[in-house]
């Protein structure tokens, strides 16, 4: 039964997976349809493959020695359902980080209720149809609403409970699910940073930094937040930035590759910490190949470097989430 689930699953996803890219654009405003299916979709294919290949193994009991005080016994490890899973995804990747934790509670057999991120409403309303016609509503159902629903959500008594999200509401969930002993698994935001070494093959080296920190405009849990690099070697990373954002992105606003920020109250956040940086006196260096006027409310941010950034800055304490890169020398 589990296995016909997953296989199921992996093939509506297949049927829908261009859907799926406009859908998650739309939410956006625009959104790369290669990184969505790359980084959104594909990673969602490759768990199920995984999981469907293994899961027999993970499944079967497991003998295990016991103590010599128990030596006319035998034990045995039982791998079992834990019950009902209760999901709280994001919008950053909206399919894949409500879909993939799905299919890891169903692979173990258990019941699921999602709560998808209420910033993607598109992705959110396509996901509630799209569970509702692979599974009964007593295997999964999903629950749409604001964050007063996610918060009413959290305090419901799950047997397990997992949120994607940022610090701030990881704390608040884990407060929310301590009240009925509910076991969480917390996957929260951080500061990525890069580290070049002295010896660095730089230009390789700088092409991977910035794919990384443009990949969906920088909205990316693991995208570097800071790169830490010899001082001798600044003003040759800056160079090498510029020509690699001309080369993967030569020109911004009407570039259908590049993502715009999810909405407007991240796009005046990450407005704010450049400010910021700028009346403190830092470096602020933005990379627009084609001289382009970009308008608010496309909420297209030009990839930008924030030279030796003081650390009691906001983008130096909080996590970015947006296509800025400070660098740190050393």
């Amino acid at each position: 039964e589990r296995l016909d689930d997953l296989r199921r699953l992996q093939n509506a996803i297949k049927i829908s997976a261009n859907r799926i890219a406009t859908l998650i654009s739309e939410d956006f405003g625009n959104r790369s349809r290669h990184e969505t299916l790359i980084a959104d979709v594909w990673p969602v294919h490759a768990a199920i493959r995984h999981t469907a290949k293994h899961l027999p193994r993970w499944m079967k009991p497991r003998r295990v020695s016991v103590g010599v005080e128990l030596s006319w016994g035998h034990a045995r490890i039982l791998y079992q359902p834990v019950g009902v899973v209760g999901i709280i995804s994001p919008w950053n990747y909206p399919f894949q980080l409500a879909l993939i934790p799905l299919m890891s509670a169903l692979a173990a057999g258990n019941r699921v209720m999602l709560k998808p991120s209420e910033l993607t409403p598109r992705t959110a309303e396509f996901l509630a149809d799209f569970l509702a016609r692979l599974f009964p509503s007593e295997k999964v159902a999903t629950v749409l609403g604001d964050a007063n629903v996610g918060a009413a959500f959290s305090r419901l008594s799950f047997d397990h409970l997992l949120y994607t999200g940022s610090t701030a509401v990881g704390r608040s969930v884990m407060q929310a699910a301590a009240a009925n002993l509910t076991p969480v698994t917390l996957e929260l935001g951080g500061k990525s940073p890069c580290i070049v070494g002295e010896d660095a093959r730089l230009p390789a080296a700088v092409d991977s930094i910035i794919y990384g920190k443009l990949l969906s405009a920088g909205q990316t849990c693991i995208a570097p937040d800071y790169v830490l690099l010899p001082e001798r070697l600044c003003e040759e990373f800056i160079r090498l930035a510029g020509q690699a954002v001309k080369k993967f992105y030569p020109s911004l606003r009407a570039n259908p590759d590049y993502t715009s920020i999810v909405n407007e109250r991240h796009y005046r956040r990450i407005m704010q910490y450049l400010d910021e940086a700028k009346n403190k006196g830092a470096r602020v260096i933005e990379f627009n190949p084609s001289n382009e006027s970009l308008v608010d409310e496309e909420r297209k941010v030009p990839p930008t470097l924030v030279v030796d950034p003081e650390d009691g800055l906001a983008l130096m304490r909080e996590e970015i989430f947006g296509p800025v890169l400070a660098l740190k020398t050393y």
